[in-house]
Parts: structure tokens; sequence; C-alpha cells
């Protein structure tokens, strides 16, 4: 019987042609998926980010806007960190952050 220690430290047998040789489509197969992982959603993401941050860098008092616990509100003032907003004839503050939209 083989342990697996024993097993692991066989040589392949001669015929089966193993080595680094073999090792190379499996790299070129683990390439092209971190490539396509990437691409799909990795990329998007940060682009989505940036739109998002340059939208943030644009608001200015008077827009109106949605936030992420879905309040529409207008910008009242904007400060370094916080927005603060007008909902009918309350003022609300929000960091920046939780803006999530820009509304017409």
């Amino acid at each position: 019987m083989l342990n697996l220690t024993s097993f692991l430290l066989m040589a392949p047998p001669a015929g089966e042609g193993g080595g680094a040789g073999s090792m190379m489509p499996t790299l070129i197969m683990f390439g092209s998926i971190i490539l396509i992982f990437y691409f799909l959603m990795i990329r998007p993401q940060q682009k989505r980010q940036k739109e998002h941050q340059n939208m943030l860098q644009s608001l200015k008092s008077g827009d109106k806007v949605i936030t992420s616990s879905g309040i529409h509100g207008k910008i009242d003032q904007v400060n370094e960190k916080t927005f603060v907003l007008q909902v009918d004839s309350i003022k609300m503050t929000f960091e920046k952050s939780a803006i999530v939209a820009k509304t017409d």
C-alpha cells in the first residue's frame, strides 16, 4: 500500500511527458481567467466609483439629489464633508458619501 507521502514523492512515469512543459497551458489558463475577471468585474467597478466621485464633486447648492436611504431633497449648503439637504421645510445634514444620485 502507498501512503500519501510516498505517492507525492514519486516521479511520473517516463511515458507521460510530465514536467515543466505541461505547466504552461495551466499558467495560460489561470492568466486568462484573471484577465477576464479584471475586465468584467474590477475595471467597471472602478469606473463607476470614479463617475460617482466626479458627481459628488460637481454638486452645488440648489441641486436635487437622492440619498442612499431614499430621501429626496434639495442641497441647501455644501460643506467640506457634508451636505445640508432641505426636504420640505426640514433641513438635514448628510455625509457626502450618502448621496447616490442627482435628479432633475
